[in-house]
């Protein structure tokens, strides 16, 4: 039992988990027991903080199985090694070698010396930007349950769950679209999305960045490599997303067309945050032209950060290979960003990674063309990447998907959440180190 097959093997412990107790009768509303390939699409797509339903949520699900939604994605969106930690520190015992490596592999840290004082800071930071959420959501969704308070109080917590957890899960039968010309949630909710996306690691720098500035520290801030290429990356796809989308989609009069210029701008940067992996939406998906689509679908693929609560290939996967073709049209023999040289070991890894998720997403496309041929492939391909992105956008409305269809994107939920190289190490076990060196000789290539 390696580390890798730990992690993989605790997420399917907790999605049977979540799936028998959305299988029980009080979970949903009509007192009935649920289809058990319902509880177990739901429970997947909320460990796995996607957000893919294929009921209405709001309607279907009782306040338990609503309840039971919001536990599994904030297990999901903390990471199983995470929630196991948390429980052994509750529990007041020590965390094991194994414990600490599997920890570091969940969260992609280095070194394993005060992991559980960073558990601790990570659970700390979830619940007080949860909170925080919560508080400025209430004032939006009191007016519309005047006459429930409990019940505006209970929107507020699970959207303000779903949303830093990167997950799409919406009590709405229209998500948030009647919400798309609210300038104070739409800021809310992206805000809680960039800030669950951009990893804890840069939450955290930012935070002792601010804190030495409050004190007027005389130090000069250091910024790590990782919190630059956070940054700066995730910035300039916002800022292009948002533009791309506001052309691609201003002449769309099911989309974006019918608004005034403010609501556009608005629509714009919703569906341009959103794809960074959250599953919510201000407007309807499956009205968006083949250029939006394609758009958002290179948006989900790229994702979030590493150690974030979302999912992709990772923003700092892309700076690798961007960087990686810059060296090669330049002549140079090495890889560098920000002054700083990149590990070969790193190069590999990220070509790794883009490799594994481009096959995974290729053989689910070709599977989901057979399980429903009469589906448009640009939207099959949409349904994959929003699924192995663990994003939780529809173009087509996942519940109108075969059975096998939904299956399959059920395994491709599980795979994108605990990743391609972890799954593939899980499967093959513990590599063991060579002592041959070969002969080097040339390639044709390109």
């Amino acid at each position: 039992m390696t580390v890798s097959r730990t992690i993989c093997l605790g997420f399917l412990m907790v999605i049977t988990t979540g799936t028998l107790l959305l299988m029980l009768p009080f979970s949903t509303t009509n007192g009935s027991s649920n289809s058990p390939i319902i509880a177990l699409f739901t429970a997947t797509s909320a460990v796995c903080v996607t957000g893919l339903s294929i009921v209405d949520v709001g309607k279907f699900y009782s306040f338990w199985g609503q309840l039971f939604i919001v536990l599994l994605v904030q297990i999901g969106g903390l990471g199983y090694m995470t929630a196991t930690t948390v429980l052994l520190l509750v529990l007041r015992r020590r965390l094991g070698l194994r414990d600490k490596i599997a920890v570091q592999q969940s969260l992609d840290v280095e070194g394993l010396s005060g992991l559980a004082g960073l558990i601790q800071s990570i659970i700390a930071t979830t619940l007080f930007i949860e909170i925080t959420g919560v508080l400025l959501l209430m004032p939006i969704f009191l007016p519309q349950f005047r006459d429930r308070p409990a019940l505006a109080l209970w929107q507020s917590i699970f959207h303000s769950v779903n949303s830093f957890n990167n997950a799409g899960f919406s009590l709405f039968s229209d998500n948030l679209i009647q919400y798309a010309s609210n300038p104070g949630l739409v800021a809310i909710v992206t805000g809680l999305i960039i800030l669950g996306g951009i990893g804890y690691q840069v939450i955290m720098e930012a935070y002792l960045w601010g804190r030495d500035r409050f004190k007027r520290l005389p130090c000069k801030p250091v910024f790590s490599l990782n919190f630059k290429v956070a940054t700066s990356t995730t910035l300039f796809l916002l800022v292009t997303g948002t533009v791309a989308i506001f052309m691609t989609e201003f002449r769309n009069f099911q989309t974006l067309g019918s608004m005034d210029l403010s609501g556009k701008v608005l629509a714009a940067w919703f569906q341009a945050v959103v794809p960074r992996t959250a599953g919510f939406n201000t407007i309807d998906i499956t009205k968006m032209t083949s250029a939006g689509l394609c758009i958002t679908i290179l948006l989900m693929f790229i994702g979030t950060n590493p150690g974030s609560t979302g999912g992709g290939i990772k923003t700092t996967t892309l700076r690798v290979l961007v960087n990686c073709t810059k060296a090669v049209l330049q002549g140079k023999e090495e890889v560098l960003c920000y002054h700083r040289q990149i590990p070969t070991a790193l190069i590999f890894k990220a070509i790794a990674v883009l490799m594994g998720s481009t096959a995974t997403v290729l053989i689910a496309t070709i599977l989901i063309t057979l399980t429903d041929p009469g589906v448009d492939f640009i939207r099959i391909v949409f349904e994959v990447v929003s699924a192995f992105a663990t994003v939780g956008l529809s173009a087509i409305g996942t519940a109108n998907l075969s059975v096998p269809g939904q299956l399959v994107l059920v395994l491709v939920m599980y795979v994108g959440r605990v990743g391609v190289l972890l799954l593939v190490g899980a499967i093959l076990g513990d590599s063991k180190p060579s002592f041959v060196n070969y002969p080097e000789e040339n390639l044709l290539v390109g």
